[in-house]
């Protein structure tokens, strides 16, 4: 494993630090000489110390610093969802039916060395219930050592392992969003539907925050925790972690109206103004199968990238530019510079049949 990665990041070159927030930005001529050195040159040594405090004075550069070839795609960060599967089976879940469905590992590994020439730096490990999947462990490893930085979300229930905590540790995680479903066992449970799951979830968070990982929480809000959200909050402030309250349900990503239901009307949060966004032209999402979208959101139409390879991602753009239109009944509406929700979130709830207010600050 190296100390540092040299990308190119949007136009711009950097050098990070594994699981490090901190990057140092430099010119295009002392990336270019970083390919020529094969010591680390004085100036990168120099920047190193007062940055991250390492001391790489004199080390062979192909032992200090993984420089990541330039890509012609233009792709930043990603998402990829392992598996649909999850050991909850939580009453809001957005994707529908939890199948544990997937690729083998020499297709996964297919998609994550495409990932890797798409440009993606910053990639995103999601579920399903990641930590759950029998290939997380290899997928996190082998992208963490392509030169990735790598963000997790998950319930937080296996955080306490040792071989997670392990992994987590020795190959630092660049940032690990834990969901939060109630502060009590009673609430917790009811939302996760899984009996002591409040206490897996307890123990892992205690464990990931000893741990020093770097982390943050999201406070889902359902009309089962509501009452618990105040002690949420504490429960977060008690550990020092900052926090997003998450009350807006959305339908399943097949439009199903089902989970609509655990929505707490009293927590309808306002959106603020969607003014458009980099899905499909500098982020993508990739499913359990390898089809690559412009987001979590926008599944359909999808790049299959295990038959067209990473050339494929070339028409995600053009995809984007479709799906993100307003278009069928936003179509004339005078109100569509105040909408806060994208069009394929419109969609979904559209199919889903969902009453305006859910998704329309201007429906009645």
């Amino acid at each position: 494993m190296k100390t540092l990665i040299g990308t190119e990041y949007l136009g711009g070159f950097f050098l990070l630090r594994p699981g490090n927030a901190r990057g140092l930005r430099v010119a295009k001529e002392q990336f270019d000489e970083l390919w020529q050195s094969a010591l680390v040159p004085r100036w990168l040594s120099e920047s190193a110390r007062e940055a991250w405090g390492l001391d790489i004075t004199g080390q062979p550069m192909n032992a200090a610093v993984l420089l990541r070839p330039l890509s012609p795609y233009g792709y930043g960060r990603a998402s990829y969802e392992l598996n649909l599967g999850c050991n909850y089976d939580c009453e809001h879940c957005y994707l529908g039916l939890k199948r544990f469905e997937g690729l083998d590992w020499p297709d996964r590994q297919r998609l994550l060395d495409m990932m890797r020439d798409a440009g993606v730096v910053w990639l995103q490990l999601t579920g399903g219930e990641p930590l759950v999947d029998r290939f997380f462990a290899q997928v996190y490893a082998y992208a963490y050592d392509l030169g990735m930085q790598l963000t997790i979300s998950s319930n937080g229930s296996r955080l306490w392992r040792d071989d997670v905590l392990e992994l987590l540790t020795s190959r630092p995680v660049y940032k690990l969003t834990v969901s939060v479903y109630g502060a009590t066992a009673e609430g917790y449970d009811a939302v996760t539907r899984r009996p002591g799951s409040f206490h897996k979830f307890a123990k892992g968070l205690s464990a990931a925050v000893a741990a020093r990982l770097p982390m943050n929480l999201n406070l889902v809000v359902t009309k089962s925790n509501a009452h618990e959200l105040d002690a949420m909050k504490a429960l977060a402030d008690g550990y020092g972690l900052t926090y997003h309250v998450y009350s807006n349900i959305s339908p399943t990503i097949y439009g199903g109206p089902e989970v609509l239901r655990s929505q707490d009307p009293a927590y309808l949060r306002r959106r603020t103004p969607f003014t458009g966004c980099n899905a499909g032209h500098t982020f993508f999402h990739v499913d359990p199968f390898g089809r690559a979208s412009i987001c979590k959101v926008g599944r359909d139409p999808s790049v299959p990238l295990l038959e067209e390879g990473v050339e494929g991602l070339r028409r995600l753009g053009g995809i984007a530019d479709r799906l993100l239109g307003r278009q069928g009944g936003c179509t004339g509406c005078t109100l569509q510079g105040t909408c806060g929700t994208c069009m394929p979130l419109v969609q979904l709830y559209r199919t889903a049949k969902a009453d305006l207010r859910t998704y329309c600050q201007h429906g009645t």
